[in-house]
């Protein structure tokens, strides 16, 4: 997770869900970390949902400028200059880039979005796709994840997850952080700072 996009994602998918007389709170409720394919092929009809996904696809590019960088990830990128790294994402190519540069993100070399994979998360596959284009075992990867279907992707591809924000509080993450600020790359691993830790190893319940 590099980016915030709550705003653009509830204010987008609010608007579809009044187009298809849909209560916005129960479309909202199953959005995080899927794909939007798989989240508008719960509310309408089969052969409803490719011209369903292109219109939310629509909505949510012209809510892209609303994304902002989690905090600490500016400080934390350049951090990784000689370091392989990868963005696995539930969105289309067009909004995950979208995304990024609104957000002042810089473009991974390693981009896998909703395009790219048979099944969205949490099925593995995504992360899995990554890391063998990075050329690493996953249990040699670090997943940044903010979603329980996101963080469940990444623990079923045998990475190692750390949640971020207080909602994956929720998840199975063994590390979970407020946000990124303080996070530094010291050249064998990420270093956490303790102010933002909301749960470490050994502290799931």
């Amino acid at each position: 997770m590099l980016v915030d996009s709550e705003v653009s994602v509830v204010t987008s998918w609010t608007r579809w869900a009044v187009d298809h007389d849909l209560d916005p709170a129960d479309v909202l409720a199953a959005v995080p970390g899927r794909r939007a394919a798989d989240t508008v092929a719960v509310f309408v009809a089969p052969a409803e949902v490719a011209a369903s996904v292109e219109k939310i696809v629509r909505y949510e590019l012209e809510d892209v400028a609303g994304t902002t960088a989690v905090p600490g990830v500016l400080d934390l990128l350049p951090q990784l200059a000689d370091v392989p790294w990868a963005v696995v994402t539930s969105g289309v190519r067009a909004l995950a880039t979208g995304r990024l540069q609104a957000a002042g993100v810089p473009l991974p070399e390693v981009l896998v979005t909703a395009e790219d994979v048979a099944a969205g998360k949490p099925d593995p596959v995504g992360y899995l796709r990554a890391a063998a284009t990075l050329g690493l075992p996953p249990a040699d990867l670090l997943v940044l994840e903010d979603s329980e279907s996101g963080i469940a992707a990444g623990q079923a591809a045998g990475c190692r997850v750390v949640g971020v924000g207080s909602d994956a509080l929720r998840t199975t993450a063994d590390v979970v952080v407020r946000d990124l600020t303080g996070a530094r790359w010291t050249g064998a691993g990420l270093l956490l700072p303790a102010a933002a830790l909301l749960r470490t190893v050994g502290a799931a319940g």
